[in-house]
């Protein structure tokens, strides 16, 4: 069964929308979800439904900016005036606690795609205690004067437009080159994944086709920067089990040497149980690809493997 509900933003003047899947029973475990950028935590919803019939409670929320949690669509990808980065995270936080009320005592997993990758590994160097594990997801890497370029320049661009200005130099900086590989292409999300009707579907839904606002964009710049901060991978707790997994093809992972630099990295900071997987001819997003029952299982089966049976 699925349900919406709502809770308060961390930044004091919103109502974060989110979403729980429940399962028959008692949940045997609980898995959140941390969406990426431009999306909408439904999209989720096959595997949830998925985890769900396996006795999992799964839940999720938009994150400022994005999908019910936007007041209106000039919304769509600003976060917050003020300490952006830290009311996503505070969000993520007030939902794991509401989802530990829902199932007490039952393993509690985080799961983040993409921007929500970035946004998990911040949250588990701040919350990661009392997690069963994390999956990282459509993950990456990126060098740290690339990102303070980036930032640079949308502080550059706020001072003639201010924060809410759409920039399409940034936008195509960020995510113009992704579909280069798989010119010609059909269309300009094929990156996403190589099902059509998934890319259809995207490209027709006004919840992903906006384009982030300077402080969007700062904002993300920020969360890789410091997720990647050697001070932060040193405070996640080594106990906690991580898996890292990505399409072979991601151009947000460098089509697999991102990916296996964030791997690298958490081995290299001492973290007992970390894995990586990455699956030969699959884009970014792997939840939505042709081999999709496969990715379900392997996931299920890493989580079962740790805590959730």
């Amino acid at each position: 069964m699925k349900r919406e509900f709502t809770y308060p933003s961390r930044d004091g003047k919103s109502e974060i929308r989110a979403v729980e899947w429940l399962p028959e029973g008692k949940p045997k475990a609980v898995l959140q979800l941390c969406h990426g950028m431009c999306e909408f935590i439904d999209r989720y919803g096959p595997f949830a439904e998925y985890l769900a019939g396996k006795g999992f409670l799964v839940l999720g929320n938009d994150h400022l900016g994005h999908g019910g949690t936007a007041k209106s669509e000039t919304d769509f990808g600003y976060f917050a005036d003020r300490d952006a980065d830290l009311c996503l995270l505070e969000d993520m936080h007030a939902l794991r606690k509401l989802g530990e009320e829902k199932a007490p005592g039952a393993p509690y997993f985080l799961l983040g795609h993409s921007m929500g990758s970035f946004l998990a590994r911040q949250y588990i160097a701040r919350y990661g205690e009392g997690l069963s594990g994390a999956i990282l997801m459509g993950t990456g890497s990126q060098s740290g004067v690339t990102l303070a370029l980036g930032k640079a320049l949308c502080r550059l661009s706020a001072l003639f437009g201010g924060w809410r200005k759409r920039s399409k130099f940034i936008n195509g900086m960020v995510l113009g080159s992704n579909n280069k590989r798989f010119e010609p292409a059909r269309t300009k999300n094929d990156w996403l994944t190589k099902e059509h009707s998934v890319v259809d579907a995207y490209n027709a839904e006004p919840r992903c086709t906006f384009v982030f606002t300077l402080n969007g964009f700062y904002t993300l710049f920020q969360a890789i920067a410091d997720c990647q901060n050697a001070a932060t991978v040193a405070r996640i707790p080594k106990e906690l089990p991580l898996l890292v997994v990505s399409g072979e093809d991601d151009p947000v992972g460098g089509f697999g040497t991102g990916v296996e630099k964030a791997f690298t990295l958490y081995q290299n900071a001492g973290i007992r149980d970390v894995s990586m997987k990455l699956y030969p001819g699959d884009r970014h997003e792997i939840l939505n690809e042709s081999d999709r029952e496969d990715v379900f299982a392997d996931l299920y089966a890493w989580l079962s493997g740790h805590g959730a049976v």
